[in-house]
């Protein structure tokens, strides 16, 4: 097998891992809580604006408190971000099997609630039952909801799909139908998850698969090899018409996730997350700030890098449509336009400009000189610079021009090749 059939075949895998029902589930399910980190992130951005004097601004405002509610909106959202996923990612594997999605996504919070620990132990010792405990309904628990998800997806899908259990006449309202088509996937579910929890005996089935697979995936993603390997396969799909960021957070997604809310627990904590060994570096904003600002494989640098060199007409007005987009971190046009998919020009830098920024974000927060990052999001829209600025002071938006400017110089050479060969093309069809 030559390296273009070994390639083949890579693509040939990746496309069909793209189309897992479980993959497919998780990407969209997770973009639905979208609008729960970002509304959590924008409260914890004003409670914790980067500007000196900010607190002391508000505390002589509104007085010491100020940032309470605030703290109670992110509390609301990132606190109980388990829930929303295992409701999310239910709904949408269920709904694309053209099912009852909402029933389902009801089945499987009622068994991730029953699964989590009932109680939590207070400082001073004492127990405190009949709770919804925050810590497994956050960032520890998400495994667990995936996993919860796709049992009850799978099991609701199965049951209905092959008329298992009550049949109702003709007569009866769909709605009544649709409930009692949930009672037998119901009272499945949750003799599974009695067995779980019986099993688990003292130790809770969310603290199992804390400690025995999301800290293990967490810890394998919270390194620079992992985070390489993360940004360097969103590229090399994508430069193959696959698209990339799709395909890997499907996977990755839930461990970034996790790494920011525990970055986030250490400030809740007290804990400054500058030179703090405990905190996460290979977070959702390092890959989507840092990584890719102006899209997938920086392609902002490009951009620039063309408005510098190029002279054929194809390119430069591929370059000034794309513009305005790539601003707003929407690269479509020249991922589309150039194109980038199957270029050779562009394959070299596309991979190894995201590796590179990943580099110096890495560096910058192992010298101290970048914190790595808590709850705070950003809406993806946010333009370069100004996103570095919001979450991280000056220091964020001055990697972000340090990652643009290294795009730039990558991308330079590879341009005018490219620009050449359009000059060329369009010199031979004027002849």
């Amino acid at each position: 097998m030559n390296r273009q059939e070994l390639f083949n075949k890579f693509l040939e895998v990746m496309n069909r891992f793209a189309q897992i029902k479980a993959i497919v589930a998780v990407k969209d399910g997770f973009i639905m809580t979208t609008p729960f980190t970002i509304c959590g992130s924008l409260f914890l951005l004003i409670a914790c604006l980067p500007i000196p004097g900010w607190n002391e601004l508000m505390v002589s405002m509104f007085g010491e408190n100020w940032a309470a509610p605030l703290f109670a909106v992110c509390g609301g959202t990132f606190n109980i971000l388990a829930l929303i996923v295992v409701v999310c990612v239910t709904y949408k594997y269920v709904a694309n099997e053209g099912l009852d999605g909402m029933t389902a996504a009801g089945l499987a919070l009622a068994a991730f609630v029953i699964i989590i620990p009932p109680e939590v132990v207070l400082e001073s010792g004492e127990v405190v039952g009949n709770v919804i405990p925050k810590n497994w309904a956050g960032s520890n628990g998400i495994i667990t909801a995936l996993l919860v998800a796709f049992a009850t997806s799978y099991i609701y899908c199965y049951c209905v799909k092959n008329h298992i259990g009550i049949k109702m006449p003709e007569s009866v309202p769909g709605g009544v139908v649709r409930a009692f088509e949930a009672l037998t996937p119901g009272f499945l579910l949750a003799s599974i998850i009695w067995g779980v929890c019986h099993f688990a005996g003292n130790t809770s089935a969310p603290e199992l698969v804390f400690s025995m697979i999301q800290t293990p995936l967490q810890s394998l993603t919270d390194t620079l090899f992992g985070g390489t390997v993360i940004v360097g396969l969103q590229s090399l799909l994508f430069w193959a018409g696959i698209h990339g960021p799709n395909v890997v957070n499907g996977v990755a997604t839930p461990m970034m996730m996790a790494n920011t809310l525990d970055n986030q627990a250490l400030l809740d904590a007290g804990q400054t997350l500058l030179n703090n060994p405990a905190a996460k570096f290979m977070t959702m904003q390092v890959n989507d700030v840092f990584v890719k600002s102006g899209g997938c494989g920086l392609t902002m640098g490009l951009i620039i890098a063309s408005y510098m060199v190029s002279k054929s007409e194809q390119l430069t007005s591929l370059t000034r449509m794309s513009t305005v987009p790539g601003i707003f971190n929407i690269n479509e046009p020249i991922i589309f336009g150039l194109p980038i998919v199957f270029n050779p020009f562009m394959l070299v830098p596309f991979i190894l400009v995201p590796v590179v920024a990943l580099f110096v974000t890495y560096t910058a927060m192992m010298i101290g000189f970048l914190a790595p990052m808590g709850a705070v999001q950003v809406p993806w829209t946010t333009p370069p610079i100004i996103a570095g600025l919001l979450l991280d002071g000056w220091q964020g938006a001055v990697i972000q021009i340090i990652n643009l400017v290294l795009a730039v110089l990558i991308y330079l050479p590879f341009v005018k090749k490219l620009d050449m060969s359009f000059i060329a093309e369009e010199q031979a069809g004027n002849n």
